[in-house]
């Protein structure tokens, strides 16, 4: 999931829409309200932001140090104009990445997993003996050959090596794949997608690099 803030409601609200084209849950927030939004929400659901994208605002400058004290995803700036002093000043003030408008989401999305992929001193996919995942919108591999999968399944299977090693909720998983703001889908319906994943790469494996507990929730094996 990604966070859109921009002073400006239609330009959130562009980017939110640009990123449900793509499949990708977003909300978009002004800037006050994304400091409530950040003050209040729990440290579960902000473990489900892959990005958070920073329109033009006053006082933006001030935002990556509130950002880095709850919440470890990559955070990008949307520039409007070329003014070396302002890009050098977000960069001094922990921005990770400035982009020039205008930029398709699925930049945006890349440029969120290369940040990612630096800060935790990762490559580009992470491989599970005969599994190799991806983080570009790529399927999955098994032996070198594509495991096509539909886009819900592989979003989860991405999310899930992207914490290898750590336990993820369901209510993790569902907000990062549906968005937190999705009242019209039950949290029930992560169980379903996990279900016929573990199955794909079991007849593919034979094995389960998806281990499931009742009640704690799912985790990659490394």
């Amino acid at each position: 999931m990604y966070i859109v803030v921009d002073t400006r409601e239609a330009v959130a609200d562009g980017y939110v829409a640009g990123f449900a084209r793509e499949g990708i849950p977003s909300l978009g927030f002004n800037d006050s309200d994304f400091r409530s939004w950040l003050e209040t929400t729990s440290e579960q659901d902000l473990g489900a932001v892959q990005g958070i994208l920073l329109g033009e605002m006053e006082g933006r400058p001030a935002l990556p140090e509130m950002i880095r004290s709850h919440c470890r995803a990559p955070i990008i700036a949307l520039s409007e104009d070329r003014n070396l002093d302002a890009t050098l000043a977000l960069f001094t003030a922990g921005i990770d990445d400035v982009v020039r408008k205008p930029v398709h989401v699925r930049e945006l999305m890349a440029r969120s997993n290369a940040v990612w992929r630096r800060v935790n001193e990762a490559r580009g996919a992470v491989v599970h003996g005969r599994l190799r995942v991806h983080f570009n919108g790529q399927d999955p591999e098994v032996d070198g050959e594509p495991l096509t999968l539909p886009r819900r399944e592989r979003h989860i299977l991405e999310y899930l090596a992207r914490h290898a090693g750590r336990r993820i909720t369901k209510t993790q998983l569902f907000n990062a794949i549906y968005g937190l703001c999705n009242e019209g889908v039950d949290e029930t319906v992560v169980e379903g997608h996990i279900s016929k994943l573990r199955r794909k790469l079991r007849e593919r494996l034979g094995e389960d690099v998806i281990e499931a507990r009742r009640y704690l929730g799912y985790r990659f094996v490394m």
